[in-house]
């Protein structure tokens, strides 16, 4: 935080209020890049100047005294200044921190910190008597508008920052699964479950920050998950508060006890109810882990390798494939752009990671490369991979320096089957360069793979151009461009972002009108005052 940052009465989140993770971590721009990108998109490389935190205006307070008197019988401190306003204004966007850039900011009335579903439900009770809005907070990484603090037409918007629930609550060691409060961090989530021998093995870009009960209400997706699956693959039982009441669901392994009401709070983003405790599946920790990078001579030499490997089993744990885009300019490894490297000429580049025993992780890389080679694959060794891990949740910082100059910076993901692979990345690359370039900048769009699976896998886009005058409407209209070439050409509008304010008009041409009455009945058995998290999910 900065030295000027307004008083606060809650403990702070870890982030920066304008920009993504700590002032410590922040990155700026090498001047060999600041040319390329005077060269390329015509901007200068000055600081743009931005309001400090104490000259940003928030909306102001519309609780009453009696609100704050009757919250603070329910849950102890209720923050209504500035300082713990501000950060919890909102996520982690593009279009978060081009908002955050300005002299005015919408902002929660006040923020809370229960400690106990208890208090949670008693919370909720109040809110929907009251009409009040509910935005649960966990780390603060949404980057689709999910901590928008949309009152939804109620008469005031409640921030509940879950940091009170950061206990490991138990682990069985025999069953091997673990249950978390849902504030926990997945660093810290690795360090408590470490001290018992074991490892999530989640690890999104927001790992850093992000919290095991977000991961749930979005459905995350980590850099592993080739070889350890989604977050909701991992999840075998939830507590959630609804304002109707507590649900504890999950316990054996499987059932059939009609269908999976787990299913309907993964990826409800707040909207159905609040999750306090996760319970996941473990793993050992693996106590080897081998790198190996591989160049194809192109993007769909590679597509056609990390199927194979995808659709035989039995490969690595992370699984990644750039494209001669993202190759070009090293994205590959992050905070690397415009370095060379003379083993990497054109082509693609692709990263795989192999973990667990010596002999588990070395035979499941072999089988790997086998079938990489086979494919056109040239093995570039070990260093590249391992130079990817190293800066892999870098990423963010180098989007905060290029806003600093003036270049938008922001990214988007989707998935689709192999066979129409080809096809969706063609068009939502055409999308995104003709709305950029209608806006008056080139657009550099660069994509890679991200998540395989058998059937299919997640592109994940990087696009960067010069912001204009009005930069909020500028990505406004390159993001719906492309989400309309998204639900346009057989992609899925989000693969592991989740939906939240951004992507929810595309919703329905997801899953049709009778997939929206289904959301909209459970929201109303749920929620039937409308408090959770307005605005959100649902269309």
């Amino acid at each position: 935080m900065t030295a000027d940052y307004p008083q606060h009465e809650l403990p702070l989140p870890p982030m920066q209020w304008n920009a993504w993770g700590t002032t410590a971590a922040a990155t700026t721009l090498p001047q060999p890049v600041k040319d390329l990108l005077g060269q390329v998109l015509g901007v200068s490389g000055e600081q743009i100047a931005a309001p400090a935190a104490t000259q940003v205006r928030l909306s102001p307070s519309r609780l009453r005294a009696s609100d704050i008197a009757a919250l603070e019988a329910i849950v102890g401190t209720v923050a209504t200044g500035d300082g713990d306003r501000l950060i919890r204004a909102g996520g982690k966007s593009t279009l978060d921190l081009l908002r955050r850039r300005q002299s005015h900011q919408d902002a929660p009335d006040a923020v809370v910190a229960p400690a106990t579903s208890g208090q949670i439900a008693d919370l909720l009770r109040w809110c929907a008597d009251q009409s009040i809005a509910v935005v649960p907070f966990g780390g603060g990484t949404s980057v689709v508008g999910g901590l928008d603090p949309d009152a939804g037409g109620l008469r005031g918007v409640l921030s509940v920052d879950l940091r009170n629930f950061d206990q490991l609550v138990s682990i069985d060691p025999v069953s091997a699964q673990a249950t978390f409060g849902a504030g926990v961090t997945g660093p810290r989530a690795e360090e408590l479950l470490g001290a018992h021998g074991f490892s999530l093995g989640h690890f999104p870009q927001s790992f850093q920050f992000a919290t095991i009960g977000g991961f749930a209400a979005t459905r995350s997706s980590g850099q592993a998950s080739a070889g350890y699956g989604r977050f909701d693959d991992m999840v075998t039982g939830l507590r959630v508060v609804t304002p109707t009441g507590i649900l504890d669901l999950g316990g054996a392994p499987k059932t059939a006890a009609g269908p999976d009401l787990r299913q309907l709070f993964l990826g409800s983003e707040g909207t159905f109810g609040i999750i306090t405790e996760v319970t996941v599946r473990v793993r050992a920790a693996a106590p080897v882990t081998l790198h190996e990078a591989w160049h194809f001579p192109d993007f769909a030499t590679g597509a056609t390798a990390l199927r194979a490997v995808a659709q035989q089993g039995g490969g690595p744990t992370v699984m990644r494939l750039s494209d001669e885009a993202e190759t070009g300019v090293n994205l590959a490894s992050p905070g690397k752009i415009g370095a060379t490297d003379d083993s990497v000429s054109g082509g693609a580049l692709a990263i795989t990671t192999f973990e667990g025993t010596g002999a588990v992780a070395q035979a499941r890389q072999e089988l790997t490369a086998a079938v990489m080679r086979d494919s056109g694959g040239r093995s570039l060794g070990a260093p590249r991979g391992q130079a990817w891990e190293h800066g892999r949740f870098d990423a963010p910082y180098l989007r905060d320096a290029l806003l600093a100059i003036g270049v938008g910076c922001e990214t988007l993901e989707t998935a689709t089957t192999w066979s129409n692979l080809s096809a969706l990345k063609a068009a939502v690359t055409t999308a995104l360069t003709d709305a950029i370039e209608t806006s008056g900048s080139p657009a550099l769009v660069l994509c890679h793979i991200s998540h395989t699976y058998p059937t299919g896998a997640s592109l994940y886009f990087t696009v960067v151009y010069k912001c204009d005058s009005n930069p909020i409407t500028q990505w406004q209209t390159a993001k719906a461009a492309a989400s309309e070439a998204l639900v346009a050409g057989g992609g899925t509008i989000t693969h592991h972002h989740a939906v939240g304010a951004d992507h929810r008009p595309w919703v329905d041409a997801e899953i049709g009108d009778v997939g929206v009455r289904i959301l909209r009945a459970v929201k109303d058995a749920l929620d039937p005052a409308g408090i959770l998290n307005p605005g959100k999910l649902i269309p």
